[in-house]
């Protein structure tokens, strides 16, 4: 969760609000101007990775492998993942780098998502989501 304060609001309620929400889970303080921003990237971001792992889950399918048990293990993969970026707090090109070895089936499977502009389709997608999120706060 991401919040801005209003100028009524001091940093005794900052504190209180950030103590309050950040039983939730993440909780930062941030400009104004940052809440459409996250609205693109985390309020929509759930539905890009679920598409995602639909998409990983329905590769393995193809492959052979029956669809509850690849569903599991895409969840456990991106579950995985995301502990590792919070863990450690590399950047993700970092980590996704540490696992590609030369002439490896990793490096291989990202050079099909780049051709696929799978980086540029997400910026794209956030960038949508956001620019909806400021045309509707302005109606």
């Amino acid at each position: 969760m991401v919040f801005a304060r209003g100028s009524g609001a001091g940093d005794e309620e900052a504190t209180l609000l950030k103590n309050l929400l950040s039983s939730c889970g993440l909780c930062e303080e941030v400009p104004e101007s940052y809440i459409n921003i996250h609205t693109g990237l985390s309020g929509s971001g759930v539905a890009y990775v679920y598409l995602f792992a639909e998409a990983l889950a329905e590769g393995a399918v193809k492959m052979g492998m029956p669809g509850g048990l690849a569903s599991r293990i895409a969840a456990q993969t991106l579950l995985g993942a995301a502990k590792m970026m919070l863990e450690t707090g590399e950047h993700p090109a970092k980590l996704r780098g540490d696992i590609c070895t030369p002439g490896g089936t990793t490096i291989y499977a990202l050079h099909q998502l780049e051709k696929g502009a799978l980086r540029a389709t997400v910026m794209n997608a956030v960038e949508a989501a956001t620019n909806r999120a400021r045309s509707m706060a302005e109606d």
